[in-house]
């Protein structure tokens, strides 16, 4: 894991996008109602990691957990020798295409080892960020699901399921201007009516609002977690016209500010 960990820290200097991203602190970090988007891959290679509601699965270095989506759960990562450090890894629905997705018996997690083996397809997979384009990204992923199920861990294909509407919404505000993104540019681009769009989402149990809010949170915290962009650039970049609003609903939803969250990264 020192050659992993090692490779990861030199990448990340080079500020370029990654088909990852690396959580790091040096201070405990407990997050409430944390959304799980799309599938995911956690692997702690430094520190403990801490899921749930009472704190019930636990990740130590060297363990890696496997997530399905969900809408919110609990973390707390916890440094070891001065530092929490993870690899982590979304999964986007076109990655498990054409392999045997199980629909029933679904889970919500699987915990496991990094053996050598995955391993060194984790460093393969790091250092190919630095040549391979960004349209052989899916294939590398592809490459660790096969490889996970290969270990024994099936079950992650029961994680999947069918990308919803509000899957695509998602995406959608964290890819587009949250100003910009009218209720007419969304139903234009899904092709369907604003009626159509507020039944479907309905039905799934949430609404244009909500998922607005829930991605532009989830990528305020992304964004402290994995650059040193100013809390009121991050603020503006997630469409708040304010620090203090955007402080105000990230602690609400995770339970601390911004700048309580950056502390944790930083030396007294």
């Amino acid at each position: 894991m020192v050659n992993l960990l090692s490779t990861i820290k030199n990448i990340i200097k080079e500020k370029r996008d990654l088909p990852f991203s690396v959580y790091y602190s040096i201070k405990e970090q407990k997050l409430l109602n944390v959304p799980i988007v799309k599938p995911l891959l956690i692997i702690v290679l430094n520190g403990d990691k801490k899921l749930g509601k009472d704190n019930e699965l636990i990740c130590h270095a060297g363990d890696f957990i496997f997530l399905s989506t969900s809408p919110t759960i609990n973390m707390r990562n916890i440094p070891k020798d001065n530092e929490y450090f993870a690899l982590l890894i979304e999964f986007d629905y076109q990655d498990f295409t054409g392999m045997a997705i199980s629909a029933s018996n679904k889970q919500d997690y699987c915990l496991g080892k990094t053996t050598a083996t995955l391993e060194k397809c984790l460093q393969q997979f790091v250092e190919s960020s630095l040549w391979a384009p960004e349209q052989l990204w899916p294939l590398r992923k592809r490459e660790i699901i096969e490889l996970l199920c290969h270990m024994g861990h099936k079950e992650i294909l029961s994680m999947v399921g069918n990308p919803k509407v509000g899957h695509r919404l998602h995406d959608m505000f964290c890819e587009q201007d949250f100003h910009q993104l009218t209720i007419e540019n969304i139903c234009e681009q899904l092709a369907m009516s604003e009626s159509t769009l507020r039944r479907k989402l309905r039905a799934e149990g949430t609404s244009v609002q909500e998922i607005k809010d829930q991605a532009r949170l989830g990528l305020g915290l992304h964004l402290l977690q994995t650059t040193d962009n100013p809390i009121a650039l991050i603020a503006q970049i997630c469409g708040y016209q304010s620090q203090s609003r955007f402080t105000d609903r990230f602690k609400r939803r995770f339970g601390l500010t911004p700048s309580e969250l950056r502390k944790t990264k930083m030396a007294d």
